[in-house]
């Protein structure tokens, strides 16, 4: 017990450290004369900040020691059975289920229920991560490359896009992309991670660490193409209502009404998860008790992280994010872009799934690829998508002209850099685009939109900013991996220098 507290401590200081610079942005800029923050707004929101960092700080803990573990120990037990398509069934299923749990698919789908039905949009997300979820154990049973598979997979995607851009709901496709961003968050990266860790350890090549990557990559597509198809069989009008982000000035039954039924939607959907891993447990993995007891407790932590982070999100981030955008339009709008680009580097910090992404591609890799090299790299492709969409806000341009040239980017660096750089980077790329991204840098990106250009202009061009946020890590991580091949190149003609220098002096001695 001291030690699930101690544990719990560090968490909870490493989310504060984490959560601290977004926060203080807020405050410093609540201190500047052209923004009239209210008492109220100004207490909700450092309320939301503590409940935000308790939320990370569980969460995380509750990631390690159950998410994890049942992720890993569903894919190594139903590999060993040997029976593909039971392997095949499972993963199908319980990609639905985590899809259905993940909170920020849930933030998303309020945000636009008024152009789309949000449950239907959630289950055809669901079928979507289920359905590549299953491609995904395929191509590590058959050892595949990873960057063929997707590319294949985005010249599929592209061509379905090009239907509807030529179409008339052009302005429904960086909803679509912001889908494929949202369903990797923290529910989804730590058992995915781990499921596929466990498959590759019985069914894959173990000596390739790719391996182990690679399905949050494939399980960002199946939504963005679920989503597409909703948009090219559906005849409804596309229109964007003018958005309300209320803060109530009672802050007691604000905080009270949305744990309530965050504690209940929560519940729901882990429960869903529990109940299906239970089922495995008592027909196929047989663990021990003291393994189940331990992923119980984790259950437990997942859960309260999870409803204090939801609940802070909602009360507190939202609001906020919504008026600072709309505000500093109002006063500047070319101020956005360089703000974009601080706060995309602080949200990484603050986002619960990159540090379990950090973490295991560590520990995976060894140490070739370190917390502190991948935290680099996504603090600056976050930063640049932020940056980026700013731009797009104030200029107003289709997201096209960023997703098409930066995805073949990607994909053509794919060719030149190890297989590892790829599958992480492109699994980086979803987990970046977690819930605070679709909690507070969606809303700010969509007050900045109405500011700039008026409610009609916020479905073309402040959403896309999650899909950007899910874009630019494929280039920053690989080009890591550029440089670690160029660097590595430029060592071994030195030394080959040094060694021919050594052997011509030596001739040289010898005359």
């Amino acid at each position: 017990m001291v030690c699930r507290l101690n544990s719990l401590w560090l968490k909870i200081k490493e989310a504060l450290v984490s959560a601290l610079p977004i926060t203080a942005i807020v405050y410093i800029v609540s201190l500047l004369p052209w923004f009239n923050f209210t008492t109220v707004e100004l207490v909700t929101f450092t309320v939301s900040a503590v409940l935000l960092i308790l939320g990370i700080g569980f969460f995380n803990l509750g990631a390690d020691i159950a998410m994890t573990p049942m992720g890993s120990s569903m894919g190594a037990g139903l590999s060993r059975q040997r029976k593909l398509w039971l392997l095949l069934g499972v993963c199908f299923v319980m990609g639905m289920l985590i899809t259905i749990a993940e909170p920020d698919l849930q933030v998303l789908a309020d945000q636009v229920s008024s152009v789309m039905n949000g449950t239907l949009l959630i289950y055809a997300v669901g079928i979507g991560v289920g359905g590549f979820l299953l491609m995904a154990v395929l191509r590590i049973v058959f050892q595949q490359r990873l960057s063929n598979v997707l590319t294949v997979f985005y010249m599929v995607l592209f061509g379905v896009a090009l239907l509807l851009i030529t179409g008339e709901k052009e302005a429904l496709l960086p909803m679509a992309f912001d889908s494929g961003g949202v369903t990797t968050g923290p529910i989804t990266v730590p058992f995915i991670m781990a499921l596929g860790v466990g498959v590759s350890n019985v069914l894959g090549d173990r000596r390739s660490q790719d391996n182990s990557f690679g399905l949050v990559a494939l399980c960002s597509i199946g939504p963005i193409l679920a989503v597409l198809a909703l948009g090219l069989f559906s005849s409804d009008a596309l229109s964007y209502p003018e958005p309300n982000y209320p803060m109530d000035a009672n802050i007691g039954r604000s905080f009270l009404t949305a744990a309530g039924h965050t504690a209940i939607n929560v519940g729901k959907a882990l429960g869903l998860i529990v109940v299906f891993f239970l089922i495995c447990q008592f027909t196929v993995l047989r663990l021990r008790k003291r393994h189940l007891f331990r992923i119980a407790v984790g259950v437990v932590f997942t859960y309260l992280g999870l409803v204090m982070f939801l609940t802070s999100v909602e009360v507190g981030f939202m609001p906020i994010g919504y008026k600072l955008g709309n505000s500093i339009a109002g006063w500047n709008r070319w101020f956005l872009i360089p703000l974009g680009l601080v706060m995309g580097v602080l949200v990484v910090l603050a986002e619960p799934a990159i540090h379990v992404l950090n973490r295991q591609v560590e520990e995976i890799t060894n140490g070739s690829v370190t917390k502190r090299s991948m935290l680099t790299g996504l603090c600056i492709g976050v930063g640049l998508a932020i940056g980026l969409s700013m731009v797009r806000i104030v200029f107003g341009f289709s997201l096209v002209y960023y997703i098409v040239p930066g995805y073949c980017l990607s994909l053509a660096l794919s060719l030149f850099v190890p297989p590892v750089y790829t599958a992480i980077a492109f699994d980086s790329g979803g987990v970046a685009s977690g819930p605070l991204t679709s909690g507070f840098i969606l809303p700010f990106a969509i007050g900045a939109c109405v500011g700039v250009s008026g409610a009609d202009a916020v479905l073309r061009d402040a959403f896309g900013v999650v899909a950007m946020v899910a874009m630019t890590p494929l280039i920053t991580i690989q080009l890591l991996g550029f440089r670690a091949v160029v660097g590595k190149k430029v060592r071994e003609r030195r030394a080959m220098k040094r060694m021919l220098d050594a052997d011509d002096q030596q001739i040289i001695n010898f005359i």
